[in-house]
């Protein structure tokens, strides 16, 4: 009770993050034997700025919370000084806060990034790099704002691992066709569940530094890492430990989500972003666009809150919160274990080691006679067999063409959230569908 207070107390915004772990002269001093290459310590431009912005966000005009609301703010300031005025408040009769009035609120937002990246037409229209297999509303969104979608494909033999050389690959190629200007990077990975080393985000950031492409870091899967030999990295903390060169200069946003990790608080729409060397008046359109869409509801500020600044030892809320953690952590990382060995038992299914996130994304294969009916039934072949596994034994997948794979191959996504009773129940009904399914169309 306690600790709620105090989020009340102080408005239930989290704070923004700074920077952790080592200072960042030694980190430095450690990146620059890891790298091959050093970068000059000049101050380059910027990707983001006005002209290269997408024009669009610049012709939007938001009154209601324009220069007189900024001026308003320095007033209260200069009323809570001391400073005196011919009036005692700023009385705020600019926008239609009614909860400030009395007035119960129900209110939503949906924030990106992408919107101001994307600009230009032909071969200049934006490209985003984003993994293949994504979650689809990276592909979504790269439609919606007519950028272009550029793949980089993970490597499925080595665990899904992201290759800087299949990076450079995609980028050249893309280039062809448009204006490469945004990396997206989901660590750990949905739908794959790998968790990339240190070593591979140094060679990311470097990458990005060198092609000058704008960092996305989607990250609300971190407290999701099971296998004992992996262990989550953020970007932003990664970069500020390649020291000055690099910290400097990378454009980087984050992100973050109540509704993922050991909360699944999906209801809250709780998140954040965070965005580090943004161009300052890049940044004034941000918050521009974000004005326009208003807030999230208080509830999803203070379950962020917890998120970022989660219960110390010395409250009294730690002990629980502590224990609870843990046995949510442990029995998701003994389900993961479970679920890859299970299927690593089905003849024509393999699953490369869950390391983090909660999903499973197995390949199966799909006999000739299987696809000939997926055709006929102008179905993708792996949409049929999820199809028929729902029909059959009502457990509901999703079909990896979903989430995009290399030709040629098919897979399902599938969580490993239910109980561990329920799981292995749901494990041995797709083993013995997959097994019949073979026979059928042997």
């Amino acid at each position: 009770m306690q600790r709620a207070a105090a989020l009340v107390r102080r408005g239930c915004c989290p704070r923004t993050l700074g920077p952790w772990g080592r200072s960042q002269s030694s980190a430095a001093a450690e990146a620059s034997a890891v790298l091959k290459v050093r970068p000059e310590r000049s101050r380059r431009e910027r990707i983001l700025t006005l002209e290269s912005m997408n024009p669009q966000v610049k012709a939007v005009e938001y009154a209601v919370r324009g220069p007189i609301v900024l001026k308003a703010g320095e007033i209260e300031l200069e009323l809570q000084r001391g400073i005196k005025k011919p009036f005692t408040e700023v009385i705020r009769a600019n926008i239609g806060d009614a909860q400030a009035m009395g007035q119960q609120p129900i209110t939503f937002l949906r924030q990106t990034i992408l919107k101001i990246l994307v600009s230009g037409g032909g071969k200049s229209r934006t490209g985003v790099m984003i993994p293949i297999p994504q979650y689809p509303l990276y592909s979504a969104v790269i439609s919606e704002l007519d950028a272009i979608q550029v793949n980089y494909y993970l490597d499925e033999d080595n665990c899904w691992a992201l290759n800087v050389n299949e990076l450079r690959r995609a980028l050249q190629q893309a280039k062809e066709h448009c204006n490469p200007k945004v990396l997206c990077i989901i660590n750990p990975g949905n739908p794959t569940g790998q968790v990339q080393s240190r070593k591979c985000i140094e060679d990311v950031i470097h990458f990005a530094w060198e092609e000058k492409l704008f960092l996305l870091a989607d990250e609300v899967y971190q407290d999701n890492v099971y296998s004992p030999d992996c262990k989550f990295h953020s970007f932003k903390k990664v970069l500020y430990e390649m020291g000055p060169e690099y910290s400097s200069n990378v454009e980087l946003a984050s992100f973050h989500s109540t509704s993922k990790g050991y909360m699944g608080e999906c209801g809250y729409r709780g998140g954040y972003m965070e965005v580090i060397n943004l161009h300052p008046e890049i940044k004034g359109q941000l918050v521009k666009l974000l004005s326009v869409r208003l807030c999230p509801p208080v509830s999803g500020q203070a379950a962020m809150d917890i998120v970022v600044n989660p219960p110390v030892p010395g409250e009294e809320s730690f002990e629980q919160f502590s224990r609870e953690k843990e046995s949510v952590l442990g029995n998701l990382a003994k389900k993961a274990k479970l679920t890859e060995d299970m299927f690593n038992q089905v003849p024509g299914i393999h699953c490369n080691p869950l390391m983090g996130a909660m999903y499973a994304f197995p390949r199966i294969f799909i006999p000739a006679k299987a696809m000939e009916a997926a055709q006929a039934h102008k179905m993708a072949p792996d949409m049929f067999y999820c199809m028929k596994l729902l029909e059959e034994t009502g457990i509901c997948v999703v079909p990896g063409s979903g989430f995009g794979q290399r030709e040629g191959t098919y897979h399902f996504r599938m969580t490993i959230l239910p109980p561990v009773e329920k799981l292995k129940t749901v494990l041995q009904k797709v083993k013995d569908f997959h097994i019949k399914f073979l026979e059928k169309y042997a």
